[in-house]
């Protein structure tokens, strides 16, 4: 089969030849039909600079080489393992691969345990959109209620042009939560039509003065989806009045400089197939917008890595693995 891996960290990643992957008990195999990419996917196959697991998946298991990249999907199941399954061959699912060791879905097939964040595409929902909702939608709809379980009621997203930012900020202003978007250009309309209260544009000056200019008691809540320093992550936190909290997905905010009375957290995704169904369900109705970006064959995965890295994405890449031909 057709992959794009990585045969070391660090190297680049490459279309490859592999062996079909055979499932076992418990497992389904998936003949995916997208995939969708995050910025996790070239931070994984990056690593860290002593060659083992990059910071930002410090629980991943060890890698096996060649190490296939990506872990959204949708497609349909092609196989079963041994013993008793909830899923049959020819059922539409999508969900997250993991990350585990070496079984990415930038690639034509995918096992995944029937027991994984997978589950069916429901009635209405087209597998390319399914694929572009996984990990976007999960990490929005969780980093969402941190924000409303301690009572927030402003929202500062740095990097709300992407995918997880998109959703994060449609969830959020359906929870009646004042949105101010922080983005890379002239996103005002975009951002808007997606339910934020105020856009800032981060390429004229720093984003938590062009906060304060709007709140100028501070903002209740931060999301931080891009900075991947301490410094930067505190230079966002700036904006976060005393009694909020600043959020972070890169794992940086243990080692920031918080303003006095702003908790710090670092993110971790808990990925399950309730929240999917969910996600799934709004998408299917039209209350869930997910913006896909660009879409692309498989070959030309490694260029979207590189564009993904300069930042700046407006909603979802999503890669098209279903042609004819291929075995």
């Amino acid at each position: 089969m057709r992959a794009i891996a990585v045969g070391a960290f660090r190297s680049y990643p490459a279309l490859v030849e592999l062996p079909k992957p055979e499932p076992a008990p418990g497992e389904v195999r998936v003949r995916v039909e997208y995939a969708s990419l995050n910025p996790s996917d070239w931070q994984t196959a990056d690593g860290s600079p002593d060659g083992q697991a990059p910071p930002v998946f410090p629980f991943m298991a060890p890698p096996v080489f060649p190490f296939v990249v990506g872990v959204d999907f949708a497609g349909r199941v092609d196989m079963i393992g041994g013993g008793d399954n909830r899923f049959r061959v020819g059922d539409r699912v999508f969900g997250r691969t993991g990350p585990p060791a070496g079984a990415g879905t930038y690639c034509d097939y995918v096992c995944v345990p029937q027991d994984a964040a997978i589950t069916l595409v429901p009635l209405g929902l087209d597998a390319r959109t399914a694929a572009a909702l996984p990990s976007a939608g999960m990490a929005a709809a969780q980093i969402l209620e941190t924000v409303v379980l301690r009572g927030h009621e402003s929202l500062l997203v740095i990097g709300a042009a992407g995918g997880v930012g998109s959703c994060l900020t449609q969830l959020a202003r359906a929870r009646d939560l004042r949105v101010v978007a922080a983005v890379r250009g002239d996103e005002r309309s975009r951002m808007g039509s997606l339910g934020a209260a105020t856009t800032i544009d981060t390429t004229l000056g720093p984003a938590a003065e062009s906060v304060r200019s709007v709140c100028p008691d501070g903002i209740d809540a931060l999301a931080d989806l891009v900075s991947d320093t301490p410094e930067a992550f505190a230079a966002h936190a700036a904006a976060v009045r005393a009694g909020g909290i600043a959020l972070s997905t890169r794992g940086v905010a243990g080692a920031a400089a918080l303003p006095e009375g702003v908790c710090g957290i670092d993110f971790r995704l808990d990925p399950n197939p309730v929240l999917l169904d969910v996600l799934a369900a709004g998408a299917a109705e039209g209350v869930l917008r997910v913006p896909i970006d660009i879409e692309l064959p498989l070959e030309k995965a490694p260029q979207a890595l590189d564009r993904n890295r300069t930042g700046g994405a407006r909603g979802k890449t999503v890669i098209v693995l279903r042609h004819h031909g291929h075995r």
